[in-house]
């Protein structure tokens, strides 16, 4: 049986989805195929500052330059999602420009072609068949992702603002709050 790739969408969480490692996330897929999925949570940045890890790389970072936690996997590895219109060494497309940078490519070799770039530590990602239970089972919902949902300057307003812009039932969903006397 063979998936129909969400690579470059979005996964944003519905908020039955109390799993302390996902809960309010939006993660960016960047591979899915009959062997899995793997992607990186958008809105979970750290206080780690990328230039104390990677300090090459700390000039090229769009925004605030700190890591951003991808997902529970790997943490103690490092991935980088950049834009460039024009395939540099070391990037792997995903969509509309967007794609993996390899961080063992010197940044002196990439730099000029960069529009973009945010580094994750560590990644998310589920085994074959995995997320294709979790959709089955409501815990995501799957819309289209925009640049600017990988470089956003408000992190912690990125799930709302998503949701936000579906419009419909979704728009209704953004402004859904934990406290049940609120809602």
């Amino acid at each position: 049986m063979s998936v129909l790739s969400l690579a470059g969408r979005l996964l944003v969480a519905t908020p039955g989805l109390t799993d302390p490692n996902f809960a309010g996330s939006v993660v960016l897929l960047l591979q899915h195929d009959d062997d899995g999925a793997l992607g990186v949570v958008l809105n979970r940045p750290s206080q780690l500052p990328v230039a104390q890890v990677l300090p090459g790389w700390a000039a090229e970072v769009t925004g605030d330059p700190v890591l951003h936690q991808g997902g529970p996997v790997g943490l103690d590895g490092a991935l980088a999602v950049a834009l460039a219109p024009a395939a540099p060494a070391g990037f792997k497309p995903v969509a509309a420009g967007l794609g993996i940078l390899d961080l063992d490519t010197p940044p002196e070799e990439v730099a000029q072609a960069l529009l973009a770039m945010r580094v994750f530590a560590g990644y998310s990602g589920w085994g074959s068949g995995q997320l294709e239970g979790e959709l089955g089972e409501g815990a995501w919902y799957v819309v289209d992702a925009r640049v600017d949902d990988v470089f956003t300057d408000d992190p912690d307003g990125l799930w709302r603002a998503v949701l936000r812009r579906q419009g419909g039932d979704l728009g209704m969903v953004s402004t859904w709050t934990p406290d049940p006397e609120l809602n």
